[in-house]
């Protein structure tokens, strides 16, 4: 099983970062992306019937596809997941010539993970970014939220996730 593992932040002190770093570190073979080495422009219809997919976007939908399992570390701002990731969903949905819409996160074995120095852990977030995965066909195994995170959180976080991961490739 091939793992993705991003954060929804690009904030460079951002826990979420943090704690995709460590859930990295935890899952041997896992990739780790970096949005912010794949910059898009805010998804604009207009755009896309002008220019097509931007490259980037192009490059993320196949690393997507590449993966059977994807490990999203999304912050919470104002109960919603970010604007960054919603944005990158948006592209990353579009459909090419000769494909289906939402192609690339069709069947994906999803894990969601937020981490907050709040009471809430960014649980909110989760769910609204549940949701969004939900409608685009993706597969939503388990969502954790770790309310005032320290380190040492998420690095309990980090082994939750990792076991998780492990436990779904062993057989029933």
């Amino acid at each position: 099983m091939k793992t993705l593992i991003f954060a929804g932040s690009n904030r460079n002190d951002s826990l979420n970062r943090k704690l995709a770093q460590e859930i990295h570190s935890k899952l041997s073979g896992s990739t780790l992306l970096e949005l912010r080495d794949y910059p898009m422009p805010l998804y604009d219809g207009d755009l896309e019937a002008r220019a097509g997919l931007p490259e980037t976007a192009r490059q993320f939908r196949q690393i997507l596809r590449e993966h059977d399992t994807v490990v999203i570390a999304s912050p919470e701002y104002n109960g919603f997941f970010p604007a960054l990731l919603k944005n990158v969903i948006d592209w990353a949905t579009r459909p090419e010539a000769g494909e289906s819409h939402s192609v690339a996160f069709r069947g994906k074995q999803v894990i969601l993970v937020s981490a907050s120095p709040g009471p809430g852990g960014g649980r909110r977030g989760l769910v609204q970014l549940t949701e969004q995965l939900e409608t685009i066909g993706a597969k939503v195994m388990k969502t954790i939220a770790v309310p005032k995170a320290l380190s040492a959180d998420l690095q309990l976080t980090a082994a939750e996730v990792a076991e998780a991961l492990v436990a779904e490739e062993q057989p029933a």
